[in-house]
């Protein structure tokens, strides 16, 4: 009876084949596709199938991320994967964080959203501290409304002014713990293999592959 009662309960694998990248942010695309690249996944974003953005109502980066993979595995009919991720900045109270991507307002200008963090944290006097970290929740869904999800999450201090080009979003002010650079000035291999993405991907790797 316990046997029958766990297989309920598992995991669903992930066949090889489509699968729907549920963002329409560039960098995200490529870093989750690199991610997927040993799988025998052939990944296709949403952007390129000209799905819908839907309005991210949840209260957490889970249920956004599940909000995500949802709708694009509803109207696609493939398997989607979907990804929430912020900044969260102790001194702020959190903030951005599940608001990371609106703080850089309709052009997606993070430029002005690590502006905005760092006059945030200088509002809060010489006192306030730069201890930060991001979190990643991905969502895996197919389109009979299964879906699993997984969190990962990586510490590290906020910096100023902003160094490197070689991430997107937040990533120039972000130097993660036990490293002398910022996320912005390292090299994509390097951050796909500690980042707060690679720790989800490490846990849905391990559960649907």
């Amino acid at each position: 009876m316990s046997d029958d009662f766990g297989q309920e309960q598992a995991i669903r694998k992930l066949a090889s084949g489509k699968l729907v990248i549920a963002s329409h942010n560039a960098g995200k695309v490529r870093e989750i596709a690199a991610l997927l690249g040993l799988y025998g996944i052939e990944p296709i974003s949403a952007g390129s199938l000209d799905l819908p953005e839907p309005e991210e109502t949840g209260t957490t980066f889970i249920a956004n991320a599940e909000l995500k993979a949802m709708q694009a595995a509803d109207l696609s009919g493939l398997p989607a994967l979907a990804d929430d991720s912020g900044l969260c900045v102790e001194a702020l109270g959190g903030d951005p964080g599940l608001f990371s991507a609106r703080w850089a307002g309709p052009d997606k200008d993070f430029g002005l959203a690590m502006k905005k963090v760092w006059d945030g944290i200088e509002a809060k006097g010489p006192e306030a501290g730069h201890d930060a970290h991001f979190v990643c929740a991905l969502a895996l869904a197919w389109p009979d409304g299964h879906v699993e999800a997984f969190e990962g999450r990586v510490d590290g201090t906020i910096i100023w002014p902003p160094r490197g080009d070689k991430g997107f979003g937040y990533d120039p002010m972000f130097q993660p713990h036990g490293y002398d650079i910022s996320f912005g000035e390292m090299d994509p291999d390097a951050k796909h293999a500690m980042s707060h993405r690679a720790h989800a991907f490490a846990q849905l790797v391990k559960a649907v592959f």
